[in-house]
């Protein structure tokens, strides 16, 4: 009986002991809970932008009238706070609405896995700037070689030069595209603001942005005031020589300069007005070098206008 006794409650205890380790696994499960927006803070150098425009002006009332629907991603930091992982236009939102609260999915993730969880949410939307994408791409392929190095500590330079091709190869596939795309979007990060901004607004076609990233910072604002002074932006051809001549030690300020005003193949007229009282009256449909003509044909027009006047009153 006692034998019996004893094994009754060595069983019980386990079943116990089993409970708890149970209740502690859920305990560490993901949580969906409200949180303050003031305990938020904002993802270290994320890289996407969350912009004012009338996609946010939709959000905001419809966070206003419903609420967010879907929860914002973060995870909770040593010091008690959280870190906003996916969500920010989210968070944002509620900001504007006047909400004092951001329901979130906390996580318990580590700072790489963090960085994979937000680049891989945001790469998700509709319209990604290329300076969005190659800052993720650049932080989510630094996270991934991390990641690599501490699962094979033995791992020697040149086992670690695989695991960083491996690296690329998986961004590659993940990302659905190719490696050498991969690796342009990343040089873009070797870009001046300046000239990286040209690039996201169009002004500076990417291959030829890829080509520059190669200069040095002083080279890239001297070619900068160089595309002011000439009024335009260096087409694939010139890009490439330019970074040939920086390989060669040979890429001065007079180079530059020499290179952007060399005439190119195809190359659009420049603006016939810079004034912008002009040029904002010139229809777009107005073909590019055609300026001139139809504000030639206007003030024809308006001079037959003032004749016809004058003689009305003859």
């Amino acid at each position: 009986m006692a034998r019996s006794k004893r094994t009754g409650i060595e069983l019980t205890a386990y079943d116990d002991l089993f409970e708890t380790d149970e209740s502690r696994a859920e305990a560490n499960l993901s949580k969906i809970r409200e949180i303050p927006i003031s305990e938020i803070d904002e993802f270290p150098d994320h890289p996407f932008k969350v912009l004012m425009n009338e996609d946010m002006e939709q959000l905001v009332e419809s966070v206003s009238r419903s609420g967010v629907m879907t929860p914002a991603t973060v995870r909770q930091k040593e010091d008690g706070r959280y870190e906003l992982i996916s969500g920010h236009r989210r968070k944002k939102a509620c900001e504007l609405a006047g909400l004092e609260t951001l329901k979130c999915e906390v996580k318990e993730l580590t700072h790489d896995e963090a960085i994979i969880v937000m680049v891989e949410s945001n790469l998700q939307r509709s319209v990604i700037l290329p300076s969005e994408k190659a800052f993720a791409y650049k932080m989510r392929l630094e996270a991934m070689n991390r990641q690599g190095q501490r699962s094979d500590l033995t791992s020697v330079p040149v086992a670690q030069k695989s695991e960083n091709k491996t690296s690329r190869e998986k961004l590659s596939e993940l990302v659905g595209e190719s490696q050498d795309q991969v690796r342009r979007f990343i040089r873009l990060t070797e870009l001046v603001p300046e000239i990286l901004q040209m690039v996201d607004e169009r002004q500076i076609a990417f291959r030829p942005a890829v080509e520059i990233s190669y200069l040095s910072e002083e080279q890239q604002y001297t070619l900068l005031e160089a595309m002011g002074y000439n009024d335009a932006t260096p087409s694939l051809a010139q890009a490439i020589k330019m970074k040939k001549f920086m390989q060669e030690g040979k890429l001065t300020d007079e180079v530059i300069q020499s290179i952007m005003q060399e005439d190119k193949p195809n190359q659009k007229e420049k603006p016939a007005f810079k004034d912008e009282r002009i040029t904002k009256l010139i229809p777009k449909s107005i073909p590019r070098g055609q300026e001139t003509d139809f504000v030639v044909k206007a003030l024809e027009f308006y001079n037959r206008h003032l004749q016809r006047n004058k003689a009305h009153e003859r």
